[in-house]
Formats: structure tokens, C-alpha cells, sequence
């Protein structure tokens, strides 16, 4: 609710011609509002208002990104580890500009605000090969007669290229799972909407409240006893004092009237509306969207974990790893189109996850009717002699 200046300037002398108009002793113009604005659907906006304005949706974003990307990768060859893959090379260093961390961690960034994530191909200096990102609003995907995607149209700097997909393509796209489309992926961060618009509504009440903190919603009643009205004088005065005890540096600061001026306090205040719980309730609506444990970003109110460990847990195995496994596949099959090569996260390099591995090499150290071959196969070593 928007209130306007609540008192008509009195006139000395009407128009010419105007109609006459008996003076009132006050009045109050109320302005409802509209219906709630809402953050584009769009990789521009869910990217400026999301991960750009809002700490929870960064922090989380980040939280998942860096956590996939600091998790140490494999090579595995039709079913055997090797350390010297070239793949482990490629992904340690995918292109000139990026490490495999930077390179991981903006794919996924994508992911989670786009729901879309494009890699490229190409040949870098002296024939190498390298991987690219590209980003997800530049991005078109094209289609053959049958509506089945076969390349990526990718415009920047004004310049416009068809990138093909498929068996022979270079090209690849990682999507989430959209029920109303076949072709893009539904980001997260936009399943969230309407809590992240809260919560960036509830930021920009409270930089309101500091910068006009001495002038209150509300409307001032001037109702003399002798019927009048305020002069051009009173008004200015009236006005003037009200502007000088505006703004954060003069919050708190008593408003004296003159007689005849009443203020009646309008509308609803933070305590009225449990200002604090809706924010923090936001915030959790948030983060449960892009999967984080409301633990791990300090959020108030939330008892799903005994402890940060156990949250922890939680995080890598429910949203981390799961992560991690799709895009490790998908690129696994982009650089090598046999089949032949599978690159996977290696679970023992895993602080968070040191107490499930504890408890499983006790309780298999413990089963006296396994041979020393089938132990090492049930902890992932895999069976065979061990000299």
C-alpha cells in the first residue's frame, strides 16, 4: 500500500473557471497494490536476481559447483584403471584459459541456473585437442525434420555457427530434466522462483526501512477545532520537517505536531507480517531447490541433521555425486565415441564420506567367510592377487 500526500495544497485564488470545491480538513489517498513482479524466466534474469543478488543462491551454486569440481577423477578402459589416460590430461587442462576445476565448475554453475550446459570440441595449438563451454543463452539447438536435435547454433560477437551433434558431432549437451520440453533442461534455480524473489523483496524492505526509517507508513489527520485548513505556510513547514527527520542516520527520532495533527500509523510492520521466519523460510526454499542441507549455509530453523558431518553426508550423496556421475558419463562419451572409456570420481578421495568407508572396512574385516580377494573386490579394490 502506497500512500500519497495526504493534504491538497490549498489554493488562494481558484482558476478561472473551475468549479468550487469546499475545503475538507484532511484527507488520505491509498494506492493498493498490484499484483507481486516476478524475476524473468530467462538465463539473464534467474542469473542476475539469482546467482548475482542473492547470497543464499550463491553460496549454494557454489557449494555444488566447487564440490563436483574438487572431486578427483579416474580413467577407467574397458574396465581397468589407468592413471595415464590421455582423457585425465584433457580434463586437467580442457582449454587455454581454464584449469579442469574452472572448466567443471562453470558447467555446473550453468547447469543449475540454465538447467543447460553446451561443451565444443576443438583444436587448440599444435593440433591439440581441447573442450570449450558454451554459454547456455547463446545457444539455440536445431533440429532435423523429424524434430530429433542434430547441431547447436551458437551466435556471440556477431558471428554465428552450427556446431553438430550426434556420433560425429563435437559437440555436447548436458540437460536436466524438463516435464514440458524436449529439448532444454529446467534449471533448479528457476524451481525456486518464488522464493528467491522473497527473499530479494525482503533485502530491499530492509535497505527501504534504513534509508526512510523516521518516516513510517501512515498518514497525519489535521482536524482543527474551528473547521479550518492548513495554510500555504503550515503546509511548507509541515513538509520540510517531515524530509528533515527522514533517513537511516535519524531513525527513532520523535516527530513533534502542532495542534489539530494526528498520525495514524497504517499498515502492517515486519513483526506483524513474521518478517524474519518468511525470509528464513526463503532461504531454505532455496537451497532445498539446488539441493544443499540448510545446515551448511547457516540458515536458522532447520533440524533435519543432527550435525554439519552428517549434513555434509548428505550433500555429497544426494546431490554431489549424483551430479557428478551424469556429467562424467556424458562427457566420458564425448571423448571417446567406442564406449571404451568411462571417467568416474574416485569415492576414497572423499573427506565427507571417510566415516562410511571406516564403517564398511570394519565390517568387512569383520567377515570371516570372504577370502582376502572377494574383501578387496567388496571395497572397491577388485579381486586378483594382491602382490
Amino acid at each position: 500500500m502506497r500512500l500519497t500526500w495526504p493534504w491538497p495544497r490549498p489554493r488562494t485564488t481558484p482558476r478561472a473557471g473551475a468549479p468550487e470545491h469546499k475545503q475538507t480538513a484532511g484527507f488520505v489517498a491509498l494506492h493498493m497494490a498490484g499484483e507481486a513482479r516476478w524475476t524473468r524466466r530467462d538465463y539473464a534474469g534467474l542469473a542476475r536476481e539469482g546467482y548475482m543478488s542473492n547470497p543464499v543462491a550463491h553460496r549454494a551454486v557454489k557449494l555444488v559447483a566447487e564440490a563436483v569440481a574438487g572431486l578427483q577423477l579416474l580413467a577407467y578402459e574397458d574396465g581397468q584403471e589407468r592413471a595415464d589416460h590421455p582423457a585425465l590430461a584433457l580434463m586437467a587442462r580442457p582449454n587455454a584459459r581454464q584449469s579442469g576445476a574452472e572448466f567443471l565448475e562453470t558447467l555446473h554453475g550453468h547447469l543449475l541456473i540454465a538447467g543447460n550446459a553446451y561443451v565444443e570440441m576443438s583444436s587448440g595449438l599444435h593440433g591439440s585437442t581441447e573442450m570449450h563451454l558454451l554459454r547456455p543463452d547463446q545457444v539455440t539447438v536445431a533440429c532435423d525434420g523429424a524434430g530429433w536435435p542434430q547441431a547447436l547454433d551458437y551466435q556471440a560477437a556477431g558471428t554465428r555457427r552450427r556446431i553438430p551433434l550426434g556420433a560425429d558431432g563435437a559437440a555436447l549437451h548436458l540437460a536436466l530434466f524438463h516435464p514440458l520440453d524436449e529439448h532444454r533442461g529446467f534449471p533448479p534455480l528457476e524451481a525456486a522462483m518464488a522464493a528467491l524473489d522473497t527473499h530479494n523483496a525482503a533485502a530491499c524492505w530492509n535497505k527501504a526501512l534504513l534509508d526512510n526509517s523516521a518516516r513510517p507508513s501512515g498518514a497525519l489527520i489535521y482536524a482543527p477545532k474551528d473547521g479550518g485548513s492548513l495554510t500555504e505556510e503550515q503546509f511548507d513547514r509541515l513538509k520540510t520537517e517531515l524530509d528533515r527527520n527522514s533517513g537511516a542516520s535519524r531513525a527513532g527520532r520523535p516527530l513533534l505536531l502542532d495542534g489539530g495533527l494526528d498520525w495514524k500509523a497504517m499498515g502492517l510492520t515486519p513483526r506483524d507480517m513474521d518478517f524474519t521466519e518468511a525470509r528464513n523460510g526463503a532461504a531454505r526454499d532455496i537451497a532445498l531447490a539446488l539441493g544443499v542441507p540448510p545446515m551448511l549455509l547457516g540458515i536458522p530453523g532447520d533440524a533435519t541433521y543432527a550435525n554439519y558431518a552428517e549434513a555434509n553426508r548428505s550433500f555429497f550423496r544426494l546431490t554431489v555425486l549424483p551430479m557428478a556421475g551424469r556429467t562424467l558419463a556424458a562427457l566420458s562419451r564425448l571423448l571417446d565415441r567406442s564406449g571404451r572409456l568411462k571417467l568416474w570420481y574416485d569415492l576414497d578421495a572423499i573427506g565427507a564420506l571417510a566415516p562410511e568407508r571406516e564403517a564398511l572396512w570394519q565390517r568387512v574385516s569383520a567377515a570371516g567367510f570372504l577370502t582376502d580377494d572377494e574383501k578387496r573386490e567388496a571395497v572397491g579394490y577388485g579381486g586378483g592377487s594382491s602382490e
